[in-house]
């Protein structure tokens, strides 16, 4: 089976950037505001047809909630958030369920929205790169998830068929997405994480990344 992985959230531990945004609005729930304003603006420009760079859609996401808190964001501020996602940590869980994957026999790749520099340098400091046999971005065919062009690059890239690959991630869209592009898939129900209503189920749900890898093994 070709393990498809999601990056942000679903590897990598993006509440590190919490002091960040309470530094700048006084909260720590601007770093969800802000995380939320981008994903919705992600799906509102795939959705008219159109692509940004991810990057730019974060950076003026968290603009805007910094003015949302009375605070004008400055370009060093800007930079600091965006040196914070490009550091953000592992999950503590994420190691070992990339681990059990491959252990099991599967491929393992990622695929983010983040540019392909960004998502490689992430997972380079997160130590989860060398766990990973390949990472693609959504950026090198212009088109952001959950649209079906990044799910379909990766499975042209191996080869392989929609029902031998399985998509992983903790968001609903990413897991429609993928659903749509024929994939099966997996969601990771990290702490608040639910199934969008009204959409299928996934091929495997599960609260940590080792409990899916040791479920998708055993398919």
């Amino acid at each position: 089976m070709l393990c498809v992985v999601d990056v942000n959230e679903t590897l990598l531990d993006l509440t590190a950037l919490d002091p960040l945004f309470t530094a700048l609005t006084g909260t720590p729930a601007a770093r969800r505001e802000w995380f939320a304003l981008a994903i919705h603006t992600v799906l509102t420009v795939t959705a008219a047809g159109g692509y940004r760079d991810f990057g730019e859609i974060t950076g003026l996401a968290a603009a805007e909630i910094c003015a949302q808190h009375g605070h004008e964001l400055t370009p060093g501020e800007l930079a600091g958030i965006r040196e914070g996602l490009r550091s953000a940590p592992a999950q503590p869980d994420a190691a070992e369920g990339l681990d059990l994957l491959r252990t099991a026999g599967h491929q393992v790749v990622a695929l983010t929205n983040s540019p392909l520099a960004t998502g490689e340098a992430q997972l380079q400091n997160a130590g989860l790169a060398t766990k990973l046999d390949r990472i693609f971005s959504a950026q090198q065919v212009s088109r952001l998830k959950p649209a079906p062009e990044p799910y379909q690059q990766v499975l042209r890239a191996f080869a392989t068929e929609p029902d031998r690959a399985v998509m992983i991630a903790a968001h609903g869209w990413d897991i429609a997405g993928a659903q749509a592009a024929g994939l099966h898939t997996a969601l990771l129900a990290r702490p608040g994480v639910r199934p969008l209503p009204g959409t299928s189920a996934a091929t495997y749900t599960a609260a940590d990344l080792p409990a899916l890898a040791r479920a998708i093994g055993a398919s």
